[in-house]
């Protein structure tokens, strides 16, 4: 079988091609969003399951260690996969000066937002 080139003949000449970096995206990609659906379906489950309980019932079962490790997983989970899905929409879609600012925007807001998250379920999990 024959191996057809399909690159231009300028991109041959000058030595262009792909940046090498689109794999490793979309299998962060694939990965965070593989991790996603069993803690998606654990936090759906519990709260059916603690549906009708006491805010304290609650809590207690937010204190205990293995529920605090899965929510700040699902946490760091969401929003790196968020963050992943929203470079793509930005590349995409944005060609200007603005691509950097919104990335930057981006990166910067969904990192606080994981960081607010994983610190209130610290703080409830160690609350005296």
């Amino acid at each position: 079988m024959e191996h057809r080139n399909t690159q231009s003949p300028l991109a041959r000449a000058i030595g262009l091609g792909s940046a090498k970096e689109g794999s490793g995206h979309w299998w962060a990609e694939r990965v965070s969003a593989i991790a996603l659906v069993p803690l998606t379906l654990w936090l759906a489950a519990a709260l059916i399951a603690h549906t009708g309980s006491s805010h304290a019932a609650f809590i207690a079962w937010l204190k205990t260690p293995y529920v605090t490790a899965l929510m700040i997983l699902l946490l760091i989970a969401a929003f790196h996969h968020t963050a992943l899905g929203l470079q793509v929409v930005i590349e995409d879609y944005l060609h200007t000066w603005k691509k950097f600012t919104a990335m930057i925007a981006v990166r910067l807001g969904c990192v606080a937002l994981a960081v607010v998250g994983i610190i209130a379920t610290l703080q409830i999990a160690f609350a005296g």
